[in-house]
């Protein structure tokens, strides 16, 4: 077992030092793009401005015959578009395929001082996290990086589950997690083909009404994911990154989507991926504070004054947790008020 005070040193001779603390930077939507085509990436400067992360993708949805094309045209991205204050991520292939170590040779060697992330499929224990850290560093070294590159997470496995703790502290690199609905669920066995959201046989039903029991019986679906995304978002804050909702399939339903990312955002997680551009304000509105409840956040901490004792507020009770919880509101809104104007101009901090 390593020794705690070794945790932060480079993992390779040469390597940057670890980071102490990932900071947050605004994350709300994740947009992912295939990077062989050509018209795709002719419209990437128009894109970048208005997502917070935009990544290449060189995994699942790219054809085998393309994973060379794809590498390329995301190193070249790299180099040649500016990405402003946008982050720039990668998804490359899975550890146990045949592309993975030419991704991560090739990407880090020739454009890692460009890239910020890059997430891992299909992570399934702390033993594939340590594989690419050290991997991460000995080319680091190699390319003479100033900068850790850092790493995220794919939950996609029920063996991934089941380790998300350990994962989420097997390196200081770890950036965050995102869940993986799709994988998860052909890895689980579960009888659903929806990538993300609900399914319409997963409900509850009310009880028998005892004066009628052949009277209708409503029902109420149910979220699949609520326990995998609540695992996932405490292991992440309990390790200091950040928990991210993935994909959602269904591109014209627009309503669930958006219902699907609000229950990610209540629960803690800081953003979404998006596959398609229709998906990118969905995900930059539900995961911005609504300026209502930011004015409301303002009022309780002023109300509290030093924070501490308790008050009652337009008939209901205030405290020091919710002066906390209202801190995480309002902190949240001015980071992102700081990248994007409009969003400033609605929380009154113009």
């Amino acid at each position: 077992m390593r020794s705690a005070k070794d945790f932060f040193k480079p993992l390779a001779i040469g390597a940057p030092e670890p980071l102490r603390e990932i900071p947050f930077r605004p994350s709300r939507v994740i947009h992912f793009f295939p990077p062989q085509l050509e018209k795709v990436v002719a419209k990437l400067p128009e894109v970048i401005p208005t997502v917070d992360i935009i990544l290449g993708n060189l995994e699942d949805a790219i054809p085998m015959a393309d994973k060379e094309a794809a590498r390329r045209g995301f190193i070249n991205v790299a180099k040649t578009i500016p990405m402003g204050d946008t982050q720039l991520w990668t998804r490359v292939n899975s550890l146990d395929s045949p592309w993975f170590l030419d991704d991560m040779n090739a990407i880090v060697t020739e454009a890692g001082d460009k890239v910020d992330v890059i997430m891992i499929p299909k992570v399934e224990g702390p033993e594939d996290i340590h594989y690419v850290d050290r991997l991460l560093a000995q080319l680091e070294a190699k390319a003479g990086l100033k900068r850790p590159i850092l790493i995220h997470a794919l939950l996609e496995t029920a063996r991934g589950v089941a380790n998300v703790e350990e994962i989420c502290a097997a390196s200081p690199r770890m950036q965050g997690l995102s869940l993986g609905p799709a994988d998860l669920a052909a890895n689980r066995r579960m009888k659903t083909t929806r990538v993300g959201g609900g399914h319409p046989d997963y409900l509850v039903r009310q009880d028998p009404n005892p004066d009628n029991p052949d009277a209708p019986r409503g029902t109420y679906q149910q979220d699949l994911w609520h326990y995998t995304m609540a695992r996932m978002v405490d292991a992440c804050v309990a390790n200091g990154i950040f928990a991210f909702y993935g994909p959602f399939g269904d591109i014209k339903d627009v309503v669930a989507c958006e219902d699907q990312f609000r229950n990610a955002y209540l629960l803690g997680c800081v953003g979404a991926w998006s596959l398609h551009p229709v998906q990118i304000d969905i995900a930059k509105r539900v995961f911005s504070p609504r300026p209502e409840d930011v004015k409301q956040a303002q009022r309780v901490i002023e109300a509290m004054g030093d924070g501490t004792g308790a008050i009652m507020l337009d008939g209901k009770m205030e405290d020091d947790a919710s002066v906390k919880q209202c801190k995480v509101v309002v902190e949240l809104a001015r980071q992102l008020a700081a990248r994007d104007p409009h969003l400033a101009g609605l929380y009154g901090f113009n």
